[in-house]
C-alpha cells in the first residue's frame, strides 16, 4: 500500500509537468510566430521518465521527431523571410512600383486556422474527446494570452521593415529576456548573477549584430539607416515584452490547477488558436467600418481594409498565396512534432533541438538568400547563441540538483 500511494502523485506530477512544457514551445501563431515558439518550463520532475512511457520512444522515433521539427521549422523560417522581405512588382512597366506583403493579421489568421485544425485532430486522436477548456475560470487568462499574442505579432512583423531578418531571429532566440524583465518590474523577483550575465550577453549580441550590419546600397544615408534600425529594435522590444507577458500568464495557468483546472498542451494549442482565429477574423471584418476618430492615434492601424487589400495582393502575386499556405502548414505540423517529441523524450532534447534549429535557420538564411556576415556580426551571433546555450546548461544543472535532493529525501 505504501508503494502505491507514492506512485500516484509521482505520475501526476510528471504528467502535469510534461503537458505544461508541451504548450510552451509552439507559441508560433504567435507566433508565431511564429514558429517560435515559448520558453520551456523548469518545474520539478521534468526529467523523470514515465513508467508507462510508450515503447515506440526508440531511435527511429527520435529521428522522425527531430527530423520533423527541423524540416518543418526550417522551411517555416525560409517562407517567413521570403513572404515578409521580398519586393514584388506592382505593374510591368519599365520602372515598376515595388510592394511588400505587409498584412500580419491576415497571415496570422490563416496560420491560426491551420494550427486549430491540426491541433483539434491531434487532441481528438490522443484523448478521444474534444474538451478544449479545462474550466470556465480559465477563459479569462486564455483571452488575455490571445490578446497579447495578437498584439505581439504585428509589432514583430513591423520591425522587419527596419531591421534585418537575422536580427529578428537573434532577438527572438532567448525567451529569458522578456520574462525576466516582467518578473523584475512587476513581481520584484531576484535572479542569480548568472541569469543577468546571460541576458547581458544576448542583448550585447543583438546590439553588436545590428551595429555591424552593413548599410544597404539603396540607403546611403547612414544616420537615417541607424535611426530606422533603432526604431525597428524598439518595435522588436515591444514584441518581446508581449511575448514575456504571454509566457508569464501561461505559467500562472499551469501552476494553478486548482483554480483553472488541469490544462494540457493540446488543449492550450486548440483553445488559443481558436480564440485568436475568432478575434483576428472579427478585426479583419469589422475594421473597415470602425471610424478612426474612435481609435486613439497610437492604436490606429496602418490600413483598415487589410482583408480586401491582402486578397488583392495575393491575386496579383499568386506565388505568395502558396507561400502563405506553406508557411501556415509548416508551423502547424512543427507544433505537432514538438508535442510528439516531448511525449516520448525529455525536455532537454527539445532545448537542444530548438537552439540548433535557430542556428540552422540563420545559416540557411545566409546561404539561401546569398547574404554575408561581417566579423562583428559573427561575434554577435556567438554572444547570442552562447548565452542561450549557457541558459540551457544552467537549467540542466539546476534540474539535476533538484533530482538529487529529491532522492536524498
Amino acid at each position: 500500500m505504501a508503494r502505491r500511494k507514492q506512485a500516484t502523485p509521482t505520475q501526476k506530477t510528471h504528467a502535469g509537468g510534461n503537458m505544461r512544457r508541451l504548450s510552451e514551445e509552439p507559441q508560433p501563431h504567435t507566433n508565431h510566430i511564429n514558429g517560435s515558439t515559448m520558453s520551456l518550463d523548469k518545474s520539478q520532475g521534468s526529467h523523470a521518465r514515465n513508467l508507462n512511457q510508450p515503447p515506440q520512444a526508440g531511435v527511429l522515433a527520435l529521428i522522425v521527431c527531430v527530423g520533423g521539427i527541423y524540416a518543418s521549422f526550417l522551411t517555416w523560417g525560409l517562407l517567413q523571410e521570403r513572404i515578409t522581405t521580398t519586393a514584388y512588382a506592382f505593374d510591368h512597366t519599365a520602372q515598376p512600383v515595388l510592394e511588400y506583403f505587409r498584412f500580419p493579421i491576415f497571415l496570422n489568421t490563416v496560420q491560426a486556422l491551420f494550427a486549430f485544425t491540426s491541433g483539434s485532430a491531434y487532441l481528438v486522436y490522443k484523448t478521444r474527446s474534444f474538451q478544449i477548456l479545462p474550466s470556465a475560470s480559465a477563459l479569462g487568462p486564455f483571452f488575455l494570452i490571445t490578446f497579447t499574442t495578437t498584439l505581439a505579432s504585428p509589432f514583430g512583423y513591423a520591425s522587419l521593415a527596419h531591421v534585418d531578418y537575422l536580427t529578428f531571429v537573434l532577438a527572438k532566440s532567448c525567451k529569458l529576456l522578456p520574462v525576466m524583465a516582467l518578473h523584475i518590474t512587476l513581481f520584484r523577483k531576484r535572479y542569480p548573477l548568472s541569469k543577468y550575465l546571460i541576458v547581458l550577453a544576448v542583448t550585447g549580441g543583438v546590439a553588436t549584430f545590428t551595429l555591424y550590419h552593413p548599410p544597404k546600397s539603396d540607403k546611403p544615408n547612414t544616420s537615417i539607416s541607424q535611426s530606422s534600425s533603432t526604431y525597428g529594435l524598439v518595435l522588436l522590444a515591444i514584441n518581446l515584452l508581449f511575448d514575456g507577458l504571454t509566457n508569464t500568464v501561461q505559467d500562472h495557468i499551469f501552476t494553478s490547477p486548482l483554480r483553472y483546472g488541469k490544462t494540457t498542451g493540446p488543449q492550450m494549442m486548440v483553445v488559443l488558436n481558436l480564440l485568436s482565429l475568432i478575434l483576428m477574423s472579427a478585426y479583419l471584418v469589422t475594421a473597415p467600418f470602425v471610424p478612426l476618430t474612435l481609435v486613439p492615434s497610437f492604436l490606429q492601424p496602418s490600413q483598415t481594409h487589410e482583408l480586401s487589400t491582402a486578397l488583392s495582393f495575393l491575386s496579383r502575386h499568386p506565388t505568395v498565396f502558396y507561400d502563405v499556405l506553406g508557411f501556415s502548414a509548416c508551423g502547424a505540423i512543427g507544433q505537432l512534432f514538438i508535442y510528439a517529441t516531448l511525449e516520448r523524450f525529455s525536455s532537454l532534447l527539445l532545448v537542444t533541438v530548438t537552439v540548433t534549429r535557430k542556428m540552422l535557420t540563420m545559416l540557411l538564411s545566409v546561404v539561401w538568400f546569398g547574404k554575408s556576415l561581417s566579423h562583428g556580426q559573427w561575434l554577435g551571433v556567438t554572444l547570442v547563441f552562447g548565452g542561450v546555450a549557457a541558459e540551457g546548461w544552467l537549467a540542466r544543472v539546476e534540474k539535476m540538483e533538484k533530482e538529487k535532493r529529491k532522492k536524498i529525501r
